[in-house]
């Protein structure tokens, strides 16, 4: 049994534009909100977790529903194909509407020759706002056109990697997808730099957006052009009966759902509750970090996240491999004592730091973020029975999605309380701790040992 990661590849390359778009909307996002329109960071705090909102409700949805749909082209590919044409459509109009604000601002006066923002000119920017809602109505809205086009998509994107790989490979394979989707975002935070995004806070997105979106559309077309989603769905059911994970369907058994035992049951929740607990404190500082970085620290946010990114990608196949070997739990314990740590050492870092100490912390966080991404997943659709994958897949993202519901206003209140630059890192810190709690209490999840292979069995990977 080994991993074809050709195929992992190809079919994460659905993962690669979703993980694009996200970098990119997490990026500019809260600073158009906070410098063009001038909102306290409780209230785009509260449009940063629409996304959020949305996906608890959608992704369990879409995710049930994809189950459930046949096509000659698969139960996936359809919604991938018509999602990420509105969410690209939609996303390059959100700039326009930005621009409209940049004109008001310019006609009032409002920009800075040297593109800072400060605190005094905020409050100024919002109470321009306030004189004609309008942009920021319009704002809003096309934002939540841009959401429910990323979320119908979403869960069906990510139940295809267990619909064509075997449960044991699925730590293995989560980790090609997780690499896949680290390089679209390394890709756009090159395009951040290159487009100077952390520089001038009062500058027109559009160019950036339409270069991201192009991105996006390339890892669409190499999906559309080589995913042979019901064929390899099919084979990897083959697979599952010839190396002895499961029994062949019988006309009784095929559409039988089965009812996880109290024992699963309970190992499921206690993953989930550490899914959303490692991702109140994640969230919390990436959807807050390019105004962390720019505005208290004075650092260009692209290349330290580009450092975190960098470190993930290195480490993502070396952790599919650990986890095998050690299991997906330890692996993932490993993996929040990194992170925790990394964000206890973040506190450290003042403006006075030279940004270059920066970079092993978030070197830190980037391993340790790999090591839990790579197992958690997987440990939540080990448990799913045949035909639930995408229900299961809605599981983990509710979980995760109600965390980042939470994560930006509850960290955006205690900010407008206390101030980010003594509150930041700490909250982060607290809600992955109390992760590792819960996940030491999992018992179930990891994968079912199987027969050793020769090293360079273990290592290879099959052809198409």
């Amino acid at each position: 049994m080994k991993l074809n990661y050709k195929r992992v590849m190809l079919v994460g390359m659905a993962f690669f534009l979703i993980s694009a778009f996200w970098q990119a909307y997490d990026a500019i996002v809260p600073l158009i909100l906070t410098n063009h329109f001038g909102m306290p960071q409780t209230a785009s705090g509260a449009v940063m977790s629409l996304d959020n909102v949305l996906a608890v409700f959608m992704l369990p949805i879409f995710g049930a529903i994809s189950d459930r749909t046949n096509t000659r082209f698969g139960k996936r590919t359809p919604f991938i194909f018509f999602g990420t044409i509105a969410a690209v459509i939609s996303f390059v109009c959100l700039t326009f509407i930005d621009n409209y604000q940049l004109a008001k601002m310019a006609s009032a006066e409002l920009i800075p020759a040297d593109g800072v923002a400060s605190e005094a000119l905020q409050k100024l920017t919002w109470q321009l706002t306030l004189t004609n809602v309008w942009p920021l109505v319009g704002f809003i809205a096309t934002l939540l056109v841009v959401l429910i086009a990323m979320a119908t998509f979403r869960s069906p994107a990510v139940a295809l990697m267990p619909d064509v790989t075997v449960k044991p490979l699925r730590s293995k394979a989560n980790a090609v997808i997780n690499l896949m989707g680290t390089a679209g975002g390394i890709i756009v935070l090159i395009l951040g730099m290159v487009f100077a995004t952390s520089k001038n806070k009062f500058m027109s997105y559009t160019g950036y957006v339409l270069a991201v979106c192009a991105v996006m559309l390339l890892g669409f077309l190499l999906f559309l052009l080589t995913v042979k989603e019901k064929k390899w769905a099919s084979e990897m059911e083959e697979d599952t009966v010839k190396y002895g994970l499961a029994e062949p369907a019988s006309p009784e058994t095929a559409t039988k759902k089965e009812k996880l035992p109290p024992a699963q049951l309970r190992s499921l929740l206690l993953i989930l509750a550490s899914v959303a607990l490692w991702f109140i404190g994640y969230n919390s500082i990436t959807s807050k970090y390019s105004v962390y970085a720019s505005n208290v620290l004075g650092f260009d946010y692209n290349f330290t996240l580009i450092v975190a990114q960098a470190a993930a990608i290195v480490s993502y196949i070396p952790v599919g491999i650990v986890s095998s070997k050690l299991g997906r739990k330890k692996t993932i314990l490993a993996g929040v004592i990194m992170l925790a740590t990394a964000f206890g050492v973040g506190t450290l870092v003042s403006p006075d730091t030279p940004a270059v100490i920066m970079y092993p912390v978030f070197a830190l966080a980037g391993i340790g973020w790999a090591s839990i991404n790579v197992n958690s997943f997987p440990m939540v659709v080990e448990l799913a029975s045949k035909g639930d994958v995408g229900k299961y897949t809605g599981y983990y993202y509710t979980a995760s999605m109600s965390a980042q519901i939470v994560a930006p206003i509850l960290s955006g209140v205690l900010y407008d309380a206390c101030g980010m630059r003594y509150t930041f890192f700490p909250f982060g810190a607290v809600f992955v701790v109390f992760s590792f709690i819960t996940m030491l209490l999992v018992k179930h999840g990891d994968s079912r040992p199987t027969e050793k292979k020769s090293a360079l069995e273990q290592l290879g990977g099959g052809d198409d």
